[in-house]
């Protein structure tokens, strides 16, 4: 007797949707479940955010261009897809923070912006003695008493003093959001410090403490020799055409939108803008949240969704020849305080972080722009943009000729801010869903982690809810 078919739609084709999608599928596979999974894509293309160009030689990320190891969701998909034996590691290198119109290297010991070596923090010309004086009271101050969320400026200029913040733990820390420190929420970003405050009193001991020790061998520039970061040796695009290429056939729809969401009994029916309709026993909705908000305004719900702030950023890859760029720093790249007159927030020396994407006697550049209040750069036409970075470029390092090329990319109203107070607006518009339309699971960027890992776990964490609930433990 055949058990008749449950449906499970999953709407957005980035790395969330993507890998609830696979796992998904793979589940019915080796577990003989009566399920079929749709997944549904409103543009042309499927990976979000993930965007690789290969173009006479290179490879150029658009997006994202790496992943934490630590966070072992990637690699684990990795294994899953068969191309593990793809993975790279990032080639190690002294960074920098371009204040007052000069790069300067990051303190060894540094842990986020934590210092954690007196020696090299003390010889670093990054901080005046005041500012390095008044970071020492980390040592003796009390803890915050603080049990709710609060800023993360709000956090570390009580316990290192203004000057820290803004010269090294400001463009460490804010930079994967493009956010403003004295905004964003130190539960729903880096829980890890409060956590640490609370138990070891002193971040500086507390960090030196709980960090796993550094690999012995060291660099010219005291950095460790394995890099902390994965990719693929062509591309983040990879793992993308891997799913798609192991996707049950018929189970992709592309350039399809969802206009509306019914409740039928205990199922969902999807309107799509191509005017048909598709019943689904779940949904795992991984768009961003004001897309979300949208779908559900006309039963009021998700609306707190609309109070998650976005901003707006872009990327400029530059491709030189090898004689056309005059470095005398060797490093993998900068960040750049807010307190400098440069419309670049960082760059990245992609040629030595990742040498794989760059063909020899060639120099990829990668450098960011648009932040919280800086907005208005992202609008400007490519030649403008090209031209600003340019300029800013040659201010900081010598640079002789033209780019090959060049390929801007701009994400408008797309990065995710996780102000105070995130956590439970999420935890409110997930218990509304699960109230009136528990068939329907939030996941994504816009909600617990906008790391490529965080939204890997995110879609397998609403795939194995979904499962459950279809078919029992």
């Amino acid at each position: 007797m055949s058990e008749k078919k449950k449906k499970v739609v999953i709407v957005g084709g980035g790395i969330t949707g993507l890998s609830a999608a696979f796992y998904m599928q793979k589940a019915a596979r080796e577990q003989n479940l009566p399920l079929e999974v749709l997944l549904i894509e409103a543009t042309n293309r499927l990976g979000g955010k993930i965007q690789t160009v290969r173009r006479d030689g290179f490879v150029i990320e658009r997006g994202p261009d790496s992943f934490l190891i630590r966070k072992k969701s990637m690699d684990i998909l990795a294994k899953d897809l068969g191309i593990e034996g793809e993975l790279v590691r990032n080639a190690t290198g002294q960074a920098f923070i371009l204040v007052n119109g000069k790069l300067q290297p990051i303190p060894g010991g540094s842990i986020m912006g934590i210092p954690t070596e007196v020696g090299p923090f003390l010889k670093s010309d990054l901080f005046s003695w005041s500012g390095k004086l008044r970071a020492a009271g980390d040592f003796i101050m009390p803890r915050s008493g603080i049990d709710g969320d609060q800023s993360l400026g709000h956090f570390f200029r009580r316990r290192f003093g203004t000057e820290i913040v803004e010269n090294l733990i400001e463009p460490l820390l804010s930079g994967v959001y493009a956010g403003d420190i004295d905004q964003m929420s130190l539960q729903s970003t880096y829980p890890q410090f409060y956590q640490v405050e609370k138990k070891h009193r002193s971040l500086i001991l507390g960090m030196k403490k709980t960090s796993p020790k550094q690999a012995p061998q060291k660099d010219s520039h005291g950095a460790s020799k394995k890099g902390a970061f994965h990719s693929f040796r062509n591309g983040l695009s990879s793992v993308v055409e891997a799913i798609e290429a192991q996707m049950e056939p018929g189970s992709i729809m592309k350039n399809v939108k969802i206009d509306s969401v019914l409740k039928q009994g205990e199922q969902s029916v999807l309107k799509l803008n191509s005017g048909q309709t598709v019943t689904a026993d779940a949904v795992i909705l991984t768009t961003g949240h004001m897309a979300a908000s949208q779908l559900f305004e006309s039963y009021g719900l998700l609306q707190g969704l609309k109070e998650i702030h976005t901003t707006s950023v872009a990327t400029v890859a530059l491709a030189f020849p090898k004689e056309a760029i005059v470095q005398d720093r060797e490093g993998t790249g900068f960040l750049v305080s807010r307190s400098g007159n440069f419309s670049i927030t960082a760059c990245t020396w992609v040629h030595r972080k990742w040498p794989t994407t760059t063909p020899d006697g060639k120099v990829l550049l990668r450098a960011f722009v648009g932040r919280i209040g800086e907005e208005a750069i992202v609008d400007l036409p490519d030649d403008e943009i090209e031209r600003i970075v340019l300029e800013d470029l040659g201010n900081i390092i010598e640079i002789n000729g033209k780019p090959d090329f060049t390929i801007v990319t701009r994400y408008k109203e797309d990065r995710p801010q996780y102000r105070v107070g995130h956590r439970e607006r999420v935890v409110a518009a997930k218990a509304e869903l699960k109230r009136e339309f528990p068939m329907v699971k939030l996941a994504g960027a816009s909600y617990e982690g906008v790391g490529l890992p965080d939204c890997i776990d995110q879609g397998r964490a609403a795939t194995d809810e979904v499962l459950a609930e279809l078919f029992g433990e």
